[in-house]
């Protein structure tokens, strides 16, 4: 199955299969039911401390990646929610919608890379 990426603020497709969003903060200007999504993961998102840190600092970005990827690996929380998103890939396409402007430099390009790994 496919792993996609989204920002909240485009229009739900039924092309996006399983919708996740993967931030711990609900998007601005977005109501719940317009977002479409079947699942809200808080815990797929940074820490709070981490996500405060980076502030989309492009500069940051490649120590960003390192600490969140070993967020993913040593928080069990975190864990147990990659795992959920791996079965959900088992039987359906799933997107990962998330609001940052950038759709280059964000915490949802990490987990998605991290994710395709997961899966190999």
């Amino acid at each position: 199955m496919e792993l996609k990426m989204k920002r909240i603020y485009e229009s739900p497709a039924e092309a996006d299969g399983f919708r996740i969003l993967v931030d711990r903060l609900w998007p601005r200007g977005i109501k719940k039911e317009a977002a479409q999504l079947d699942a809200w993961l808080k815990d797929s998102a940074p820490s709070p401390d981490l996500r405060k840190w980076f502030d989309h600092d492009p500069d940051k970005f490649t120590a960003f990646k390192e600490r969140y990827e070993e967020e993913l690996v040593m928080n069990p929380q975190t864990s147990a929610t990659v795992m959920k998103i791996l079965k959900q890939l088992e039987t359906t396409d799933v997107t990962l919608v998330y609001a940052a402007r950038d759709p280059e430099i964000n915490h949802v390009v990490v987990l998605r890379d991290f994710l395709e790994k997961q899966r190999k």
